[in-house]
C-alpha cells in the first residue's frame, strides 16, 4: 500500500489545478467607465468572485509574455511584495474587494492582469484584464486609413494572443502545481524508506541477543 502512495499522489496532482466554474474569478477596472488607462494616472483593479477566506495573488503578463509577480494580499489584509517586502512605493493592495492600485501607471506597467487564489486546495485562475495605453493618433488621413485597417487586424490578433497567453499561463500554473506535489510525494517516500530502515536496524541487535540467549540455554 505504501509503495503505491506516490503514484496515487501523482494521479491526484493531475486534477489539483483546474479552473472551476463555481468560482469564476475575474479582474476588472474599479472604475467601470475606464476603457484604457492614461499615463500618469492611478490604475485601480479589483478581483471579483473570490473566496474572502483566502488570500489573493496578483500577477501581470507583459507584452513579451513574461510573468511578473506583483503582490500577495492575505485574508487579514496584510501584503507581501517581491522580495518579501511589506510595502512598495509603486503598488498598493487592500482587502476591500481585494482591490489593487497602481500609484503611477507607466509604460512598464502595461500588460494583462490576473488574480489567483487557492480555494479548497484548488488553484483558481481569473480571466485577464488588459491594461494598455491607447494608440497615438496621427494627422495624415492616408496614414489614419492605414492605421484603422491595421488596428482591425491587430484587434483580432490581440484577442487571439490574449486568449493564447491566458491559456499558456494557466497551463504553466498546472505544471507548477503538479511538480510541487510530485516533489512532495518523493519526499514522503524517502522519509518512509528511512523510517523502515531505522526500524530494521533497531530489530537486528534484539535478534542477536535472543539467539545468544537460546544458545546458552541449550
Amino acid at each position: 500500500m505504501m509503495a503505491g502512495s506516490p503514484a496515487l499522489l501523482l494521479l491526484l496532482s493531475l486534477g489539483l489545478c483546474e479552473y472551476a466554474s463555481a468560482y469564476a474569478m475575474a479582474v476588472r477596472f474599479l472604475n467601470r467607465s475606464m476603457k484604457q488607462p492614461q499615463e500618469g494616472q492611478q490604475l485601480e483593479l479589483e478581483c471579483v468572485n473570490y473566496n474572502s477566506d483566502n488570500g489573493v495573488f496578483w500577477i501581470r503578463l507583459d507584452k513579451d509574455e513574461n510573468l511578473h509577480f506583483i503582490v500577495y494580499i492575505s485574508k487579514f489584509s496584510s501584503t507581501a511584495f517581491p522580495g518579501n517586502k511589506g510595502a512598495s512605493s509603486q503598488f498598493e493592495g487592500s482587502k476591500q474587494g481585494s482591490s489593487y492600485r497602481l500609484v503611477n501607471f507607466t509604460t512598464q506597467d502595461e500588460g494583462i492582469y490576473f488574480c489567483t487564489s487557492n480555494i479548497n486546495q484548488v488553484l483558481h485562475f481569473s480571466s485577464g484584464q488588459p491594461a494598455f495605453f491607447p494608440a497615438a493618433p496621427t494627422t495624415q488621413s492616408s496614414q489614419a486609413t492605414k492605421d484603422n485597417s491595421q488596428q482591425g487586424l491587430d484587434a483580432g490578433t490581440s484577442s487571439k494572443n490574449t486568449l493564447n497567453s491566458s491559456c499558456e499561463v494557466f497551463l504553466w500554473v498546472r505544471v507548477a502545481g503538479t511538480c510541487l506535489l510530485l516533489l512532495t510525494a518523493i519526499t514522503i517516500t524517502i522519509v518512509l524508506c528511512q523510517s523502515i530502515n531505522n526500524n530494521c536496524k533497531q530489530k537486528l541487535p534484539m535478534n542477536k541477543k535472543l539467539q545468544t540467549a537460546l544458545t546458552l540455554q541449550s
